[in-house]
């Protein structure tokens, strides 16, 4: 099916802003970089006013394009994600959380990448995904052609770590952010003569606080002067940490636009930069209230920097809220691409595009409310006003958010917090849960394998536990009672004969013990041969971390299983119990023989 429904209410929605597609040069559609950070506030760079730390290839970039000052994303990381990819609130995506699969868009949602895939782009993406891990949620499945990154919403250890390339487990080279950096050169290089879309999702300052000892010593030497507003809650070792990790962004960011100088394309290239949410601790963030998790001003302002050489003004400055959900249709006006060409049903957007702002027009720009909302938290934005059930603040008197108006402001509070509640309504079956019912895809596409890690399962029992509070890039520990076991709720997509294989760790006392996979009415079982006890990987941390440790797992055929299409729970149970504990599971992994 044909996107006219999406192109008829992009162009009438253009058509009331009072804009149009861009016109391009001879030198064909342009070329698309999409930076995006994780983690890092607004307040994380030199640009805006922060003396602990430089960053001037970022500030650079801001100088010679349009910035944005009252720009907004999601108080975390997988809902800002799908906004950014998809143009619509997250909720409305099926994004509600960040792990256990509630960090998964609905497969029916369009992403930028598959409009630009379906243009002509070559598509590229690099870094964290955190909107889904198996294919058709995994990125390759979102219109990217490329992908080498991760795809949960952490990982454990930021050098020499497997990552995916592709749906293929690979072992990386050299720190996570300047390997990625790396690909997406690679990329860039490759696609210089035709036209492209980068997606670059670093994984940074996000922890664990790992970063090469350059960036480290560079910020310890040169000292903290300026600080959180709440000073007694900021540690410095961990302000020193983020901000070492910003400096090592700032430093790939230039390496970046070298390339696009190099290869001659930056001027026919959309460069965009911004974060995902706030700062992930406490430090200095302009004297705002709150830090990455929360609705206010603090939690969910972001920078957000576009330049576009002889299209965009350098300097440019606009003070009007905008949001995430307005990348995608704001990418799409300035290239002009055809999002008719989609295969894709689309959906209705709840960003606009933001090209009258960029171009230095924004004379005519409407009055608008921006929401968010986060595990039963919600507040509303308009120009002057932050809002939720509660409060309401002056955001151009009070930026800091310390003067409720709500009694003063009667009526002004009440529209606001009407409208909230209206938009908070739209959701009420969107609502974060333990975990995810929506069954995870099996054999969907006959390679790659099929990875289930134990941070998308279930457990049963009340003994089984993650490895650390935080699911992602964990492993389940504590199977000491035979009587639990861990399952996931799959789709089969595609029937047939299917190698499972299990990644492992136990102690010399579990050999023996025998496995029993099953999926309704097909089993396979296995038996446990070779103790495999490994220590963790050493972790050069510069601040204790609540993240699992890195460890090595070891592959094991448990045996071949037929699996029937449909739905269904596929579990891991324990026959037998030799040792005091049975074993430790990373993750199961599920590869079609009969293609």
């Amino acid at each position: 099916m044909k996107n006219s429904s999406w192109t008829l209410w992009s162009l009438t929605a253009l058509t009331l802003l009072g804009y149009f597609p861009a016109v391009h040069a001879a030198d064909g559609p342009p070329n698309v970089v999409v930076i995006i950070t994780d983690d890092q506030g607004w307040g994380d760079l030199s640009l805006h006013g922060n003396t602990n730390i430089s960053t001037p290839n970022i500030d650079a970039l801001a100088e010679a394009g349009a910035q944005f000052d009252r720009f907004y994303v999601s108080p975390v990381c997988a809902p800002t994600r799908a906004s950014l990819l998809t143009g619509r609130y997250h909720p409305s995506t099926g994004v509600v959380g960040v792990s256990r699969g509630q960090e998964r868009m609905n497969l029916d949602e369009v992403t930028f990448a598959d409009l630009f895939k379906a243009a002509g782009y070559a598509t590229g993406g690099f870094g964290k995904w955190h909107n889904g891990s198996q294919y058709p949620y995994h990125p390759n499945g979102r219109g990217f052609d490329e992908f080498y990154g991760f795809t949960c919403g952490h990982w454990a250890n930021y050098f020499d770590t497997l990552v995916d390339h592709n749906g293929q487990e690979v072992r990386g080279e050299g720190y996570l952010t300047d390997e990625f950096t790396e690909r997406a050169m690679k990329f860039i290089d490759a696609n210089k003569d035709h036209p492209f879309l980068c997606y670059v999702a670093y994984n940074t300052p996000h922890t664990p606080f790992q970063v090469p000892d350059e960036f480290f010593d560079r910020v310890k030497a040169r000292g903290l002067t300026m600080f959180n507003r709440d000073k007694m809650r900021e540690r410095d070792i961990d302000t020193i940490s983020a901000l070492a990790m910003c400096e090592n962004i700032d430093w790939n960011v230039g390496r970046i636009l070298n390339k696009l100088e190099e290869d001659k394309i930056a001027e026919n290239t959309i460069v965009v930069y911004m974060s995902d949410n706030g700062p992930n601790t406490w430090r200095w963030n302009g004297g705002m209230k709150g830090k990455k998790g929360a609705v206010d001003e603090g939690g969910i302002r972001s920078p957000f920097f576009v330049r576009w050489p002889g299209h965009i003004a350098p300097g440019t400055k606009n003070d009007r809220i905008a949001a995430h959900i307005d990348v995608l249709p704001t990418l799409v006006d300035l290239t002009g691409i055809d999002v008719s060409k989609s295969d894709k049903t689309p959906k209705p957007l709840d960003g606009v595009s933001l090209k009258p702002l960029l171009m230095g027009d924004s004379q005519d720009w409407p009055d608008r409310m921006l929401f968010s909302n986060f595990r039963g938290r919600s507040s509303v934005r308009t120009q002057q006003y932050r809002a939720d059930a509660k409060t309401l603040f002056d955001m151009q008197d009070d930026p800091g958010q310390t003067n409720n108006l709500a009694k003063d402001k009667k009526q002004v509070h009440r529209e606001l917090a009407a409208a909230l509640k209206k938009w908070n309504a739209q959701w009420s079956d969107t609502s974060p849960r333990s975990a995810d019912q929506r069954p995870y895809p099996v054999g969907a596409r006959p390679t790659p394998p099929t990875m289930l890690p134990v941070q998308d399962g279930q457990f049963h029992g009340k003994r089984l536990r993650y490895s650390a509070p935080p699911p992602n890039a964990s492993w389940m520990d504590g199977w000491t009672n035979r009587a639990d076991y861990p399952y996931w709720e799959i789709d089969v997509i595609h029937p047939g004969r299917y190698e499972a294989i299990l990644k492992y760790t136990c102690a010399e006392d579990a050999v023996g013990t025998e496995l029993e996979l099953s999926f309704r009415e097909s089993l396979v079982k296995g038996r446990i041969s070779e103790a495999y006890d490994p220590p963790l990987i050493d972790s050069p941390d510069r601040a204790e971390r609540k993240e699992s440790y890195e460890k090595p797992f070891k592959r094991m055929t448990l045996g071949e299983i037929d699996l029937k299409k449909g739905r269904g729970t596929l579990k891991l149970k324990a026959l037998n119990q030799p040792g005091e504990e049975i074993i430790d599971l990373r993750a199961i992994e599920l590869r079609q023989i009969d293609k």
